[in-house]
């Protein structure tokens, strides 16, 4: 009986050894597919590759906080603000040919651009704006385009 034990002992450790063996050549049929890269040659290419990919998105991106910092900063200085008003300072004569333009930035910077217009002449007049007010006295139509131009 242990002769018979043994021989079925060496045939479970047999199958238990092919078994392992198929495994470990399934194992390593796959690890050599995983290896092969259409790139690369093996993982450690494929990992310097894409740190090199990392490294030139860091670049990008900080080049382009820069660059959206630049633009916010100019558009801060660009009109935002734009009205037009048309008036008649004249009423006994014309009509509403004169106007008043009021442009004003995000910080309340900018201009009024007025215009009177009669027939015999047409003045033209331009008040700097800083901080939502001018060192200049203000028509009404004035006033009422920077109060409808601002942001």
């Amino acid at each position: 009986m242990d002769t018979k034990l043994q021989i079925a002992f060496f045939i479970l450790v047999g199958i238990i050894i092919l078994i392992g063996v198929i495994w470990a050549i399934t194992t390593e049929g796959r690890l050599k597919r995983f290896f092969l890269g259409k790139k690369a040659k093996d993982l450690e290419d494929t990992i310097t590759l894409l740190e090199e990919d990392i490294t030139k998105l860091k670049g990008a991106k900080e080049i382009a906080e820069k660059n959206i910092a630049t633009i916010n900063n100019k558009l801060k200085k660009s009109i935002r603000g734009l009205e037009t008003i048309r008036f008649n300072p004249f009423p006994d004569q014309g009509s509403n040919q004169s106007f008043a333009i009021g442009m004003l930035d995000e910080e309340g910077n900018g201009v009024v651009l007025s215009s009177l217009y009669s027939r015999e002449r047409m003045s033209i007049f331009a008040k700097p704006i800083k901080g939502g007010r001018s060192e200049y006295d203000l028509t009404a139509e004035e006033k009422e385009a920077l109060n409808k131009a601002r942001v």
